[in-house]
């Protein structure tokens, strides 16, 4: 961890801000000192993923807590977000390090478009010598703007960047196999696998009451990254400095999987399905077991409207989901298709029917 070229670090709501709503400018200034002190070399790069810009706006716009509605969390977003990129700028400038600000939505990770324009604007802002700070679009999202305080974002943000560590600040110092502020718990030092946490009750709201997120979204941003070959340290902010040094606290996550191709980790994790296969008993064996690719003759029924590219969900017969793919029909040409072979296909419709609809490469299967 100590040799990790480039770093995500993730920092809650609770870590910058006070209950009561507004910036803590001297949270801010604490975390900045960190993150300026580590790339100072110019051998380590920092992206970092902030929230707090709904947190942020609560003081400013006379609000005693976070809104349930969207329209005040939006005008609060809206408010906030000025606050907080301004306060970075200004700590950040102590050390001469420039700050850039990236604003993402799901959609933007969802639309593969987007997600590759995403990539490159973050690698050239590294380039160029500055700090990305990301945070979600919460002034426009809409029914996304719980992405789980920022957790999964930073995920697929450490992805996007190829990043090599992975680091989750929060209000507790790590995962605990209870209520930290019980005794007798004790605190998980390092995650292999989700055996490691089996027994673990999780809790799911922060301490501060100011986030959207708990220690169930950070689990499952770590269990993402994992999986994709970025190994991930949970802890609190006032630690930060002992885990980009690579010093022992709070959780660390092991890698359990290898870096997949971006597209597939967007699949897994960020695309939103536009409709579903309905898979017969031998296709779902097919595309799970033997991990083929799926062909008409395997598939009972359609459903949803999508164009060809799209992706979607293949589901058993129970209407579980198994795997998700992009697509390469439209819905509407789907129905003719189903049970028959491609050769049948090709001589009845012509050449361009004699392929898969789901191809094994663009395919991923999904555990429940």
């Amino acid at each position: 961890m100590a040799q990790a070229h480039r770093i995500v670090v993730k920092v809650g709501s609770s870590s910058l801000t006070t209950a009561s709503g507004g910036l803590d400018a001297d949270r801010v200034d604490a975390l900045v000192d960190v993150l300026a002190k580590v790339r100072s070399g110019g051998e380590r790069e920092i992206v970092l993923v902030s929230s707090g810009a709904i947190a942020a706006g609560l003081a400013p716009l006379g609000l005693r807590r976070r809104p349930r509605d969207l329209a005040r969390q939006q005008a609060a977003a809206s408010v906030g977000q000025g606050l907080l990129m301004a306060r970075y700028t200004a700590s950040f400038a102590r050390y001469g390090v420039r700050a850039g600000q990236v604003l993402l939505t799901s959609d933007d990770m969802a639309r593969r478009a987007h997600h590759r324009n995403a990539s490159r604007t973050l690698d050239q802002l590294l380039t160029m010598g500055a700090l990305p700070i990301v945070n979600e679009n919460d002034t426009i999202a809409t029914d996304e703007i719980r992405f789980g305080d920022n957790d999964r974002l930073a995920a697929l943000v450490a992805h996007l960047v190829r990043a090599d560590l992975l680091v989750l600040l929060s209000d507790v110092d790590g995962l605990y196999d209870g209520d930290p502020s019980k005794p007798g718990t004790a605190r998980v030092e390092e995650v292999r696998g989700p055996e490691d946490i089996a027994h673990v009750q999780i809790g799911s709201t922060g301490k501060a009451g100011v986030g959207t997120g708990g220690m169930v979204t950070k689990v499952e941003a770590a269990r993402i990254a994992a999986a994709a070959g970025i190994p991930v340290v949970l802890t609190s902010a006032v630690h930060a400095a002992d885990a980009l040094a690579g010093r022992d606290t709070g959780t660390l996550f092991h890698r359990t999987g290898r870096r997949s191709a971006d597209r597939l980790l967007w699949l897994q994790h960020a695309s939103t399905p536009q409709g579903s296969l309905i898979l017969d008993d031998g296709a779902v064996r097919a595309v799970t077991e033997r991990r083929t690719s799926l062909l008409p003759a395997g598939i009972k029924d359609v459903e949803g409207e999508f164009s060809a590219g799209d992706p979607v969900e293949l589901k058993d017969t129970e209407g579980r989901a198994v795997a998700r793919g992009l697509v390469n029909f439209d819905a509407k040409e789907i129905p003719q298709l189903l049970g028959r072979s491609t050769r049948e296909l090709a001589k009845e419709l012509g050449p361009a029917y004699e392929r898969e609809v789901v191809h094994r490469d663009d395919l991923v299967l999904l555990h429940s």
